[in-house]
């Protein structure tokens, strides 16, 4: 009896699993196109309200207009991509930028990354506090130093040398991140005093933008205020190139998900990697890491991903993911929860 309750568990929490798995691929509708994220997670329609959907595809579909403005009228996928997501670092729905989640010490702490596809190069910051748009800081470490990635006070100063907006560390305070924080440092607590009271916010809502400019060339951006509750100057995979970020003349990948698995799986990096050296479709090597490697060690999130042909993937292995794309016709679509069928 033991023995077939047990086995039931097994396939049931298989079942949950594969539940939530998504891979949206769309083909190619030839000229310029733009695909972006606003972070993987338990995303539930039954947290949501009317309001809250809306909120969030209008933002999308803002940034994915800002982003296509550019490409149409013939502008490259570095501008485009840095658009998108600047739109998205300046709303507070979104984990990075306004909206970058606190700390542990109650401060906000800011990752972003930059890489183009044509020529290799790429740019990122990490633990960066003042500066309002972070993508800006890593776009200019990419074409204006020697360097891959600054961090901290070094990163700062940097970005203060080339004009970069800076503010004061109060305009990231949102009250809904700070309650967050409370909830998990409560839950915390509660744990420490052997009260178990589990409390988790699986939202990561880092943004992230790929665009295919009409030269042909890839470019993908990534920007995140981290993890709740990170302690001790934790930097996640959005600032590394390779793990959150990754573009070549194959492929540009952005991530979003715990940023730990992404990381030491160089996911970014393996999708692009799976399709130079196996010659298979973007859209194959996007589920096999995302929604089998992943899966396999515990990793949970997702990736928005162009390749040279322009057809699209947006594929996660969480409840749902913010996401959206926009093609040559110039109608921006969007997305939050699992594509049924």
């Amino acid at each position: 009896m033991k023995k077939c309750i047990l086995f039931f568990v097994f396939i049931s929490l298989i079942f949950f699993d594969h539940a939530f798995l998504c891979a949206q691929n769309i083909k190619s509708a030839g000229g310029p196109t733009l695909v972006i994220h606003g972070g993987a997670g338990t995303i539930l329609r039954e947290n949501m309200t009317p309001e809250d959907e809306k909120a969030y595809h209008e933002k999308l579909k803002e940034a994915l207009n800002a982003g296509y403005k550019i490409l149409n009228s013939g502008g490259a996928a570095e501008e485009a991509v840095v658009a998108a997501i600047m739109i998205m670092e300046d709303s507070p729905l979104f984990n990075a930028g306004k909206g970058a989640v606190f700390t542990n010490e109650g401060t906000n702490e800011m990752d972003a990354s930059i890489m183009n596809g044509g020529d290799g190069s790429a740019g990122a910051v990490a633990g960066v506090k003042t500066i309002k748009n972070p993508i800006l800081a890593a776009q200019a470490v990419k074409s204006n130093s020697e360097h891959v990635m600054m961090a901290g006070k070094g990163a700062e100063q940097f970005a203060a040398d080339r004009n970069i907006e800076r503010v004061d560390a109060s305009y990231f305070y949102t009250e809904r991140r700070k309650k967050q924080l409370d909830k998990l440092k409560e839950a915390e607590k509660a744990n420490e005093e052997g009260n178990i009271k589990p409390w988790k916010d699986y939202k990561y809502g880092t943004v992230g933008a790929v665009a295919l400019d009409k030269n042909g060339n890839i470019c993908a951006a990534t920007s995140t205020g981290g993890m709740t509750n990170k302690k001790y100057g934790r930097i996640g995979d959005s600032p590394v190139i390779g793990a959150g970020t990754f573009a070549n003349k194959t492929c540009g990948v952005s991530a979003t998900g715990h940023g730990e698995y992404f990381i030491r799986n160089v996911v970014a990096y393996d999708i692009a990697a799976m399709m130079e050296y196996k010659k298979i479709s973007l859209g194959a090597a996007t589920e096999k890491i995302v929604m089998e490697k992943l899966l396999q060690i515990g990793g949970s999130g997702g990736i928005v991903a162009l390749d040279a042909n322009g057809n699209i993937s947006m594929t996660f292995n969480t409840p749902g993911m913010y996401r959206g794309y926009i093609q040559k016709e110039g109608r921006p679509r969007t997305f939050i929860y699992k594509i049924e069928g």
